[in-house]
């Protein structure tokens, strides 16, 4: 398989769970033959001024870093092929569900990828229904981007 699709790397890294299913999910996506990771847009690779808002908190006060990394990450669910979320049901990150909406207003495809021990938890109604295709995140790094699927995801909704 060629790597033939970019992208959008929806995933929060702000808590011990985020961040274990952000590195996870990563590790899958190198391995995913049909993912072009080098020109995938990864959000916390691309921070304004290459300032990570989890190293420098300070930066939640500052409108020009905030400005400018909002809108990095709107051009980057733009100019990418397909958005990738990273759910944890336990953990709604409003971000993700901005993020998500756009996605779908550009008529991207949308992927959501759940950790194994969350599979088949609530999730909330709009995330439900805004992923074209629900897998686990052990799928992830076998996930044929070249041949997007629909599928429900088999938990409840909240």
């Amino acid at each position: 398989m060629t790597k033939t699709k970019t992208v959008y790397f929806c995933a929060g890294w702000f808590t011990e769970h985020q961040n274990a299913a952000y590195q996870e999910a990563m590790e899958a996506i190198k391995k995913n033959p049909t993912v072009d990771v080098e020109n995938s847009y990864i959000p916390l690779d691309h921070q304004y001024k290459g300032l990570r808002v989890d190293e420098h908190p300070e930066l939640l006060e500052d409108r020009e870093w905030a400005t400018a990394t909002y809108n990095g990450d709107r051009v980057g669910v733009s100019t990418s092929d397909t958005l990738l979320a990273v759910y944890l049901p336990h953990e709604e990150d409003v971000g993700m569900g901005v993020e998500l909406g756009m996605a779908r207003a550009l008529g991207k495809y949308i992927l959501i990828a759940v950790p194994d021990n969350l599979w088949g938890q609530p999730i909330n109604l709009m995330s439900w229904g805004i992923g074209d295709n629900f897998i686990k995140l052990s799928d992830l790094s076998k996930f044929d981007f070249n041949k997007p699927t629909f599928n429900f995801y088999p938990g409840s909704v909240y």
